[in-house]
């Protein structure tokens, strides 16, 4: 089900502080501001840094100062996952009956040889599904994904067109609260995208296959399902997706031609065409109306 917060257009940018803002991360702030500015909506920023282990000291206030610095300030207050573990608690315990507790390590689902997710994610077997062996202890907590059959969740995204996932064989039991204690993004990014009212998601392709999870995860919590657009990731010379482990560069404009200079390259990047634009209000002013044109009914 697709609806609307009250009416209006909600959309977000979540980034994780794990690092500076990179040009792929920056394609996608982009693509989701400029859709909030063409719905004429609210545009939000959400830090994700509920794997608190991976977060790097300062890396979130560089991304917010980057993103003011580029014209791009939340309408409402920053949202910080660290800060919100009482709401995912809440979350989990509406799903009593559909969650159990699993011993198994990543080694063991990986033998298993089922195969791996379109995400790359190991494809679980369903070892502890009806009860822990003898012996173990559960490090992590699974959802329970309906058998083959009831799986299947459609949806139709804005760029992607009509996608399709069985949960059984494609993702198999996905896991809530990891070994590690931390909870795991699928429900974070559910509960919050649901509090916040978020109606439209607009975000890189390389989460696409995780949406179908979350659809299923929106279901179970019966609150309602956003708009979801995913945009191209940007690669590098090997094919690898740009970020920190691909050796990444932050983007850190020295002054406003670097500014927009950035903002050009994400701009053109997502096939807009925006001129020989010389500020960062000129930018803007140009980019909001190329991007209404592709993807605004």
């Amino acid at each position: 089900m697709n609806t609307r917060s009250n009416g209006g257009y909600v959309g977000r940018f979540a980034p994780s502080p794990t690092g500076p803002l990179h040009a792929g991360s920056l394609v996608a702030a982009v693509a989701s501001y400029l859709d909030a500015r063409a719905h004429h909506g609210t545009w939000l920023i959400r830090i994700e840094d509920i794997d608190e282990g991976r977060s790097v000291p300062g890396a979130a206030e560089e991304i917010l100062d980057l993103l003011h610095r580029l014209g791009m300030d939340s309408d409402r207050e920053v949202v910080w996952q660290s800060r919100r573990k009482h709401v995912y608690e809440a979350a989990y315990d509406r799903l009593a009956g559909h969650v159990y507790p699993c011993g198994c390590n990543r080694r063991e689902i990986a033998d298993s040889r089922l195969g791996v997710a379109p995400d790359g994610a190991a494809i679980y077997p369903g070892t502890c599904r009806h009860g822990l062996a003898p012996g173990r202890s559960p490090r992590s907590l699974r959802l329970r994904v309906p058998e083959a059959g009831d799986d299947v969740i459609t949806f139709q995204d804005r760029l992607a067109g009509v996608v399709t996932q069985r949960l059984a064989s494609e993702s198999g039991d996905f896991v809530l609260k990891r070994a590690d204690g931390y909870w795991a993004y699928q429900l974070a990014v559910v509960v919050d995208d649901a509090e916040q009212g978020v109606t439209d998601v607009v975000r890189g392709a390389d989460l696409l296959d995780s949406t179908p999870r979350q659809i299923f995860l929106q279901r179970l919590l019966n609150v309602p399902t956003p708009r979801y657009l995913h945009v191209p990731v940007v690669r590098n010379e090997n094919g690898e997706k740009l970020s920190k482990q691909t050796g990444a560069l932050a983007v850190r404009p020295g002054d406003e031609a670097g500014a927009v200079a950035a903002l050009r390259q994400a701009a053109g990047f997502l096939g807009l065409e925006v001129g020989e634009v010389k500020s960062l209000a000129e930018f803007w002013r140009a980019a909001v109306p190329a991007w209404a044109a592709l993807h605004c009914d």
